[in-house]
């Protein structure tokens, strides 16, 4: 079962509707004000990145924004309103990784064509321009994880037969059992050394790309295993022959950051619901750069789709949940209510975050205003 694209409505991955760590944990902040949420603009949709500019102007946030909707990057102004920065063509495309090196001087975002299967990341200078390398390419010549066992090891006929109905009632390719196939989507960049790491929600990986544009695998994220229970079955009309089977969804991984030590940490929102109908499985994994190895450090979160590091905490973007969430000790512990929160930043002290503009399930038009925001104590 396999749609990894992270879809502007919802920001998830595969489509069957299942109803139903180890390692030093952070610390909240102690601190007993609520927070504060401030408006910087509510010109956006779907904001799936954020990222704060070094030496920024005194007048301005310098907080820029990628908006996979209206498929542009954006500075923020002061007043609310947005200066495009870069914008990409094709209805089916979306821009969504976005960062700043840390010298300012260089723009880091990625770009998708969905239609054409197609992805890139672009290192936008003033003085230089635009440059861009193909991670699509590096996908289909390498394609990671493409020894990575899915869905059910060793399905019966019953099973096989089961998921491929399913599939066939939803318009989708829903399989018993698949390795991970060519797709790509960067979802979120940083920089890493002298490199730029790429995290690959259609990939299920991390990629590094130097300034030359070499491009190398860092790590594939592991599985994501989900028991099917009876009612997860009944919910989706599937025969009993699926109830007790166990079901290794793909990581999905959503943002990465620069921890203590050069360690990257990794948000993951699982294939499978598009919701936490089957549970709240989003994680939270550190991932040696140098080896690959990664290590689960939380989980339980409604839809994670972005982190921030600041110290000892990690902010978490729980999209399902409606809220910022930290990490104590390896589960979510509430922070502040945010409804369609999708992206969250930490820069300068200060913790930015933005959210989904509502849309309507039925007819996917918008229906509402998608937000940046700043968090204040």
């Amino acid at each position: 079962m396999r749609s990894s694209r992270l879809t502007v409505a919802v920001v998830a991955t595969s489509t069957i509707a299942l109803v139903g760590a180890t390692g030093a944990s952070a610390q909240p902040t102690t601190s007993t004000r609520a927070p504060r949420v401030v408006t910087l603009t509510d010109r956006v949709i779907a904001p799936f990145q954020i990222a704060v500019q070094n030496g920024y102007l005194a007048h301005d946030h310098g907080v820029y924004v990628a908006d996979g909707f209206t498929r542009t990057v954006s500075r923020i102004r002061a007043n609310g309103t947005l200066a495009k920065v870069a914008t990409v063509s094709g209805k089916d495309s979306d821009v969504a990784g976005l960062a700043f090196s840390r010298s300012g001087r260089t723009l880091a975002w990625t770009a998708t064509d969905h239609a054409k299967g197609e992805s890139w990341l672009n290192l936008t200078r003033h003085d230089v321009g635009t440059r861009q390398f193909s991670l699509s390419d590096y996908e289909k010549s390498a394609n990671p994880d493409g020894d990575v066992q899915y869905g059910i090891k060793n399905p019966t006929q019953c099973q096989i037969d089961a998921f491929k109905k399913l599939g066939q009632a939803m318009g989708e390719d829903v399989q018993a059992s698949y390795k991970g196939i060519v797709d790509s989507h960067p979802y979120s960049v940083v920089q890493w050394g002298d490199y730029w790491v790429v995290a690959d929600a259609g990939g299920n990986d991390l990629v590094k790309v130097d300034n030359q544009g070499h491009i190398s695998t860092v790590a594939v994220l592991p599985p994501q295993p989900v028991k099917i229970t009876k009612a997860m079955a009944t919910a989706n009309k599937l025969p009993s022959c699926v109830v007790g089977a166990t079901y290794a969804f793909e990581p999905v991984p959503t943002d990465v950051e620069v921890g203590p030590g050069g360690l990257l940490y990794v948000t993951t929102l699982p294939g499978g619901p598009e919701d936490p109908s089957a549970g709240a499985r989003g994680s939270v994994y550190v991932v040696n750069g140098w080896t690959g190895k990664s290590v689960r450090i939380a989980t339980g979160f409604a839809g994670a789709t972005n982190l921030a590091l600041a110290g000892r905490t990690i902010y978490v973007a729980e999209l399902f949940g409606g809220q910022i969430s930290t990490v104590h000790k390896g589960k979510p512990r509430p922070y502040v209510k945010l409804p369609g929160a999708l992206a969250v930043e930490y820069s300068h002290g200060h913790l930015y975050a933005s959210t989904m503009a509502p849309m309507d399930e039925k007819t996917g038009k918008v229906t509402g205003k998608g937000r940046v925001v700043e968090i204040r104590r």
